[in-house]
């Protein structure tokens, strides 16, 4: 899968969240808790949606490596 489709595809995730408006400027850099403003909680829904989207399982260590969109996608691309 491309990172397009997966930039996609993890913004409508977030957006499903209410993390972002629909119309959010997302792109690779975007800082997923300092530029969304994502607490614990949203970064846990995030992960958990993920994991259930794409059958895989995000160790919490990974997960808290994440700090942008990029880092996910990456993280993604690498285990489907």
């Amino acid at each position: 899968m491309s990172e397009e489709k997966l930039l996609e595809e993890l913004k409508a995730i977030m957006v499903k969240n209410g993390l972002c408006e629909e119309d959010a400027n997302i792109t690779m850099e975007t800082n997923i808790r300092q530029d969304l403003d994502a607490d614990s909680l949203d970064f846990v829904d995030l992960i958990l949606e993920l994991e259930d989207k794409y059958q895989i399982s995000i160790e919490d260590e990974d997960a808290q490596s994440f700090t942008s969109v990029k880092d996910v996608v990456d993280y993604i691309k690498e285990r489907i």
